[in-house]
């Protein structure tokens, strides 16, 4: 274990023989750190912290800390981190109001800086979130979503895989699997370029643009919709598509942004 004299670690820690802990960082109890993880220094990681192994911390990182919700009365909640997350300059993560609940991080992510996840997120593996994006409370992300810099995710809400959110768009609404986003909740396009790079076959491709036309380029509502992309017996990501839609409690992402939805914010 390599640690810099003026880091501050508590005895009540557990941490790994092979981490490396930098200048001036600060590891307070009840946190867990796995094998190989480096943390750069001035980062914070507070208590009911765990990181898994391989993962990277950068300088001024603040992980774990109590939730910016006034209903936190103070139990004890936890941010659980997965394995091999690069966790950038000044990115921010808090754990969970309820008592015995948790933020949680899947393994493979990357955090650029000065991004933000609220107390009870939930975040897949391979997503991207990029510099300054702002997640609130209870945001759902699914596996290999982008969100682009300046983004922000209103509380609740759910990122499908594969997805994109383009630079400085306002979420307030559930975003598909595989459909690319501006602006305020507005669906402009399929992801071509994520689905391409996961590898995602052409047949499945064809089939989920056919689906977002049915959905937003045909002049029915989304419950016709989806009726509509079954009766074609469509492939497992198409499927996943439907399902996805079935289960929003928020609702979909529109395909206009309509002016009645900007109280939809509050």
């Amino acid at each position: 274990m390599s640690i810099h004299p003026t880091a501050i670690v508590d005895k009540k820690s557990n941490i790994s023989s092979d981490v490396e802990i930098g200048p001036y960082a600060i590891i307070e109890s009840d946190v867990k750190i796995g094998k190989g993880v480096k943390i750069y220094p001035h980062s914070h990681i507070m208590n009911y912290t765990e990181i898994g192994d391989g993962t990277r911390i950068h300088t001024g990182a603040v992980l774990g800390d109590v939730p910016q919700d006034i209903a936190f009365k103070g139990g004890k909640t936890s941010l659980i981190i997965g394995k091999n997350n690069i966790i950038r300059e000044y990115v921010t993560i808090h754990r969970g109001t309820k008592e015995g609940s948790s933020t949680v991080i899947g393994d493979n992510n990357y955090f650029m800086g000065t991004s933000h996840l609220g107390h009870n997120c939930d975040v897949g593996n391979n997503v991207i979130v990029a510099n300054g994006a702002l997640l609130a409370g209870y945001v759902t992300v699914e596996d290999a979503a982008f969100i682009s810099g300046n983004v922000v995710i209103h509380q609740f809400s759910r990122i499908g895989t594969l997805s994109m959110i383009g630079g400085f768009s306002g979420v307030n609404k559930d975003v598909p699997p595989y459909m690319s986003v501006r602006g305020p909740s507005v669906v402009c396009a399929v992801n071509l370029v994520g689905l391409r790079r996961a590898g995602i076959d052409r047949k499945a491709i064809t089939e989920i643009k056919e689906a977002y036309k049915i959905i937003y380029h045909s002049d029915i509502n989304t419950k016709q919709a989806v009726e509509k992309i079954l009766e074609r017996n469509p492939g497992k990501e198409v499927k996943y598509l439907v399902d996805f839609i079935k289960n929003s409690k928020r609702g979909i992402c529109k395909y206009r942004y309509d002016s009645d939805d900007k109280g939809y914010y509050s």
